[in-house]
């Protein structure tokens, strides 16, 4: 009586098993199902590093004015700012010193009681050769003056102009700067020579002589016809300031030429970039057309 219900239990026990097997299967099987039911994971554009991050090579955050003011051209140019106003400075002080010192209208007139040892006639004819020389050195001065104070405003101009990159900034600007400064030096160099000759010419005049002699008889040697110091700095720093011009010239030159090949190369790259854009989607069209 015992034995059917012991069979029905092994029949039970089997069943169970074999639907644990069909279950495990079939858990196993949907595993991957369910897996691929899920739909693919894709980045984000949040999780994706920004493009700025990708292109910190080509980007310059930090990048000021002084950058770019700062460069060889710039700094040049800034030298001949300095150079025409030491230009400047040496013409007034060569006016002062040849003014002599019994000249109370020149721009380095002495007081004559204090500094002056003449009476008299003599007295009288030192006063009207020192305006006599001051009036003949007068044209230097006043030709001088404007000519350094306009090559000085024009190059401090072209400093503060160059405040961008060089392919940022105008072509006009750029070949401006070249011509200017070629000609700049061009014109220093001439207007040294027409100078120092206009000094020259009057130190070889009576006036002058006269003048040296009265000065030196009253032991007053320095006041010669020679060419002073003053006249000599005048000469030394408008050549510099040539020299400089020259420098800048060729370095804008070389600037414009990268520029140049900067914008080729550019142009060049956006062209490429172009067919590779273009060439996918011509194919499509190649094999529908091949395809009829």
């Amino acid at each position: 009586m015992s034995q059917p219900p012991r069979t029905n239990r092994g029949h039970r026990e089997r069943n169970g098993g074999r639907r644990q097997q069909r279950d495990s299967r079939d858990d196993r099987r949907s595993s991957p199902d369910r897996s691929s039911s899920r739909p693919p994971y894709y980045p984000r554009e949040a999780d994706s590093p920004p493009q700025h991050a990708r292109e910190v090579p080509r980007v310059e955050p930090h990048e000021s004015k002084c950058t770019h003011i700062c460069s060889m051209r710039g700094i040049v140019l800034i030298c001949s700012v300095l150079t025409n106003s030491l230009v400047l400075i040496c013409l007034v002080a060569a006016q002062m010193v040849s003014s002599g010192m019994s000249s109370g209208g020149g721009l380095g007139g002495f007081n004559i009681n204090s500094n002056f040892n003449l009476q008299g006639t003599e007295l009288q004819k030192v006063r009207e050769l020192d305006m006599q020389y001051s009036q003949m050195r007068a044209p230097g001065l006043y030709g001088g003056i404007p000519f350094s104070l306009t090559f000085g405003i024009l190059s401090l101009l072209f400093v503060v102009s160059g405040n961008k990159p060089p392919h940022r900034m105008s072509r006009k600007l750029l070949f401006g700067g070249l011509v200017f400064q070629a000609v700049g030096a061009v014109v220093y160099v001439v207007a040294v020579g027409l100078y120092l000759h206009f000094i020259i010419g009057i130190n070889a005049t009576d006036v002058c002589k006269q003048r040296e002699r009265l000065y030196a008889r009253n032991g007053y040697t320095w006041m010669s016809c020679d060419v002073g110091g003053a006249d000599a700095a005048v000469a030394l720093f408008g050549l510099i300031t040539a020299i400089l011009y020259i420098a800048g010239t060729v370095l804008t030159f070389q600037t414009i030429r990268r520029v140049r090949r900067y914008l080729q190369e550019r142009k060049r790259r956006e062209a490429e970039k172009q067919q590779a854009r273009a060439g996918p989607q011509s194919a499509p069209l190649r094999a529908e057309t091949s395809a009829v």
